[in-house]
């Protein structure tokens, strides 16, 4: 305390020359329309950048709660579109979780009844290789969330492979850049609905080759290509890739080998949604029993 006293009597002229430099400047600014005018317009000026960047510090801490609350949004929302439900209703099919088709006229007919199809988990990735023969993700979602193995898996861009193994809180997908035969996505040309198959020559990481379109479908570098909905895993329309270059894939020219360049960027998927094909079991019991009947 007496160190404090003796600090203030050393200094006490300079504190007192600021006590009246304030006053005066207070005064000058009560009385003075053109001073208090640009002191306002100051004041407000550096506390709109003070609050704007405090709100991005705020956003910034913020951004895993948004990024969480989009992908549940994206979840929602890949449930409620139309692919998502299958128009064909048998008396014995699914009951539940359906939407009603009204007719446009005043009477508001219903004409119809679609069941759902398809069903959507998020998922976000906490491993991923993108260098390997066979690359992996592992997801944190496993068999307590709905996750089973060869359920399809997309990005919010496009495909990115199938899940092949499952614990109770865990999921490794097998990725679509995988040298594998077992991952071959059926592809449909966007514009021309010509069929082919996609898969992963090993080479780069962002593209894979389109195969077994004919040589009468018309190709433009930047065509769209989209999964088929042949496979029981993918709905149909979900982007696979973009046409980057178009070859011949023999001499004597009958059909088109295409390089494509991947919807879905490997090297920086963090979320992902998995698909439920809740009509999946019923067709493939179908398909298996008319191929035994065949042979």
């Amino acid at each position: 305390m007496r160190n404090l006293i003796i600090f203030f009597r050393r200094y006490f002229n300079f504190f007192l020359f600021l006590l009246l430099e304030v006053i005066c400047i207070v005064l000058v600014f009560q009385n003075n329309n053109l001073q208090r005018s640009a002191y306002l317009n100051s004041a407000n000026d550096i506390s709109g950048k003070l609050y704007d960047k405090y709100n991005n510090v705020q956003y910034y801490f913020h951004l895993k709660a948004t990024n969480d609350s989009l992908v549940a949004e994206n979840t929602r929302l890949h449930n409620a579109v139309r692919t998502s439900f299958d128009s064909v209703v048998t008396g014995t099919g699914l009951k539940i979780d359906t939407i009603r088709q009204y007719s446009d006229d005043t009477l508001h007919r219903v004409i119809g009844t679609q069941v759902r199809r398809y069903k959507y988990f998020e998922a976000k990735v906490i491993n991923n290789s993108v260098n390997k023969p066979i690359n992996y993700l592992t997801i944190h979602r496993g068999s307590l969330q709905g996750i089973r193995p060869n359920m399809g898996v997309i990005s919010s861009s496009g495909v990115v492979g199938v899940v092949r193994s499952v614990s109770d809180n865990y999921a490794v997908v097998l990725s679509m850049l995988s040298k594998s035969n077992s991952v071959s996505i059926s592809a449909r040309l966007g514009q021309g609905k010509e069929m082919g198959s996609v898969h992963w020559d090993g080479d780069n990481a962002t593209y894979a080759q389109l195969k077994d379109i004919p040589k009468s479908a018309k190709v433009h570098k930047g065509d769209t290509v989209v999964t088929s909905g042949f496979s029981a895993l993918f709905p149909e329309n979900i982007p696979i890739g973009y046409v980057d270059t178009v070859m011949m894939s023999d001499k004597a020219g009958t059909s088109y080998n295409i390089r494509l360049r991947l919807a879905t960027n490997f090297y920086n998927v963090q979320y992902v949604y998995v698909i439920e094909n809740l009509l999946k079991d019923e067709q493939q019991r179908l398909e298996d029993s008319t191929y035994k009947l065949i042979k």
